[in-house]
């Protein structure tokens, strides 16, 4: 942990370094001190430091400096620093001043010059004042704040973007939270610039895209190698895997992410039928290991990017990403998986990122807070998300269009939905319309076989309704069927254009595309099993075949 700060000014140098030497003697063990002859200078340390999320305990202050007397310093720093400890250095002659401040800058203390030796005069004042800020200090965040409404689209895009990518970060809701408002005032911004995101550095941006964001917050968008052994498209459980093994067996491995690694597994709140993990493990964490497993290894990353085209010439596959970046690659493993379906209902695309959410969302799970709460969908992702957020929600509402849930998800999850008190079951149920202001409010149902309809309040929306493959952007010849789900192996040999694509001598490996070369691994795939294991299976399978391919075009 960071230690606190004591921070110090004085105009006169030889002064500043008794009063530093004699605290570094004192306190260097629980306290950093720092100081400065100017006091402008320290006025715009003060900024910085507040933004970073560094915390001071205390200021010490000479009162006549001629820039700025003390007393009028230590009333702009209370502007900082509420709650920090306020010290003045003065001369005999100042004491009445010193007095005055104790009413205008609710001044702790005031030492008179000099203040030798340091074990009688100044020590134990400073030791009761410290012990008295210790009581009610709470260390600050330090890293990533993101400033803005609840209820934002802006906003819930910036955090679904961070807790995608497992940066971790602080949200300052400008509506529940008075850091929040304090921190735009002394950075000169409004509630008309937000959201804002300010970063370790002290710096921030105002109302950042992804892209931007992403080159702050470190995450490397550039290409290292003219050409690569195999470039996979997406960074889901399948993605992954083949990253790990790729780079494992040698290969030089380039991972390219549109969004945020994980895929919809990523943002699962909780894994329970996963081989090797009794007790379950969040999407995240899965991620994460298999991050830094890949990683460790050797494989590249490219987020957030995404890939527009894939073009084959002369052997090599070209891939051309969203910046018209170039490239090159022996090999493609496509496995881009699948997104929610939208659910085109009236008022749902309004209220999308402001009350409404496809997937888990769990960025935005403690807003649920004794709120009440509907998911739509009967699948597993959709009962893994009402077991998560009835730990926050006053009542969690599924709403299904079957009788049950028995066709559709696993026994196991039926089973804790059935034991969780504040979950309750809508069968035989549609969305009809969404209300609201700048956020949901309420959802008009109807019920399918009365047709008779209700409206109810809703603080939240959680829509899991079936998936469709992300597979808009392929140009190439890739054999799709109607659905959009990617063909492979010899199930290719069905469709009548196969023989007027394929042109080589042997058949499709069983992963292969009707393109030689490029690989479908996971849930992208026609009749893929939709199961993390079997798309971490389908993922390093996957390598195996790029292996064979590349042994037979050397």
């Amino acid at each position: 942990m960071d230690q606190p700060l004591i921070f110090c000014i004085d105009d006169d140098a030889q002064v500043l370094r008794a009063i530093v030497r004699d605290l570094r003697t004192q306190y260097r063990n629980q306290y950093r001190i720092i100081s400065t002859t100017v006091v402008h200078e320290a006025l715009d340390s003060l900024l910085e430091l507040k933004n970073k999320g560094e915390t001071i305990a205390m200021f010490i202050s000479d009162q006549r400096m001629p820039e700025m007397e003390g007393v009028a310093f230590l009333e702009k720093a209370m502007q900082f620093y509420p709650e920090a400890r306020r010290v003045l250095l003065t001369a005999y002659s100042d004491t009445d001043a010193a007095i005055r401040a104790i009413n205008s800058v609710q001044l702790d203390y005031y030492l008179v010059k000099p203040w030798a030796p340091p074990e009688e005069k100044l020590y134990p004042v400073l030791d009761e004042l410290l012990e008295d800020w210790q009581t009610i200090y709470h260390p600050e965040f330090r890293g990533i704040k993101v400033v803005g409404y609840q209820f934002s689209q802006q906003s819930h895009a910036i955090k679904d973007f961070l807790a995608g990518n497992l940066i971790p970060y602080q949200w300052l809701d400008i509506q529940a939270m008075d850091e929040a408002p304090r921190l735009l005032e002394l950075n000169g911004l409004t509630v008309q610039d937000l959201p804002v995101v300010f970063y370790e550095d002290g710096s921030h941006t105002v109302k950042p895209n992804i892209r931007e964001l992403a080159g702050k917050v470190g995450l490397n968008p550039q290409v290292k190698h003219d050409v690569y052994d195999v470039v996979i498209i997406g960074a889901g459980p399948a993605g992954l895997a083949a990253g790990v093994y790729g780079a494992s067996e040698g290969l030089k491995t380039l991972l390219v992410e549109r969004r945020a690694p994980g895929g919809q597994a990523g943002t699962s709140s909780r894994i329970e039928n996963y081989l090797g993990f009794p007790t379950g493990l969040s999407g995240a964490e899965l991620t994460r290991r298999a991050i830094a497993q890949a990683t460790r290894l050797g494989t590249e990353f490219i987020t957030p990017q995404s890939v527009k085209d894939i073009q084959q010439q002369d052997g090599y596959n070209k891939i051309i990403l969203e910046d018209d970046t170039v490239i090159n690659t022996r090999a493609v493993i496509i496995t881009t998986g699948v997104d929610y379906r939208k659910l085109e209902t009236k008022g749902i695309s309004d209220f999308t990122g402001a009350g409404i959410y496809y997937g888990a969302a769990m960025t935005e799970a403690t807003a649920c807070k004794d709120k009440e709460v509907y998911i739509v969908g009967g699948g597993n992702s959709a009962g893994q998300a009402a077991m998560y957020l009835s730990r926050f929600a006053k009542n969690v509402y599924i709403i299904i269009r079957k009788d049950d849930l028995t066709s559709t998800m696993s026994a196991y999850l039926i089973d804790q939905i059935n034991g969780a008190s504040n979950i309750s079951l809508l069968p035989r149920t549609e969305i009809a319309e969404a209300k609201g202001c700048e956020k949901l409010e309420e959802l008009v149902l109807i019920t399918i076989d009365t047709k008779e309809t209700s409206t109810r309040p809703a603080d939240a929306l959680y829509v899991f309704i079936g998936a469709r493959p992300f597979t808009d952007w392929i140009a190439l010849n890739i054999i799709k069927d109607d659905k959009g789900f990617i063909e492979t192996g010899r199930d290719l040999k069905s469709y009548p254009n196969f023989n007027k694509i394929w042109k080589q001598q042997r058949d499709p490996y069983m992963l292969e595309t009707s393109c030689p070369g490029i690989f479908a691994a996971g849930d992208v795939r026609a009749r893929a099993m939709n199961r993390v294991a079997a798309a971490v299976g389908e993922g390093s399978m996957a390598i195996s075949f790029v292996h064979k391919y590349l042994a037979e075009v050397k």
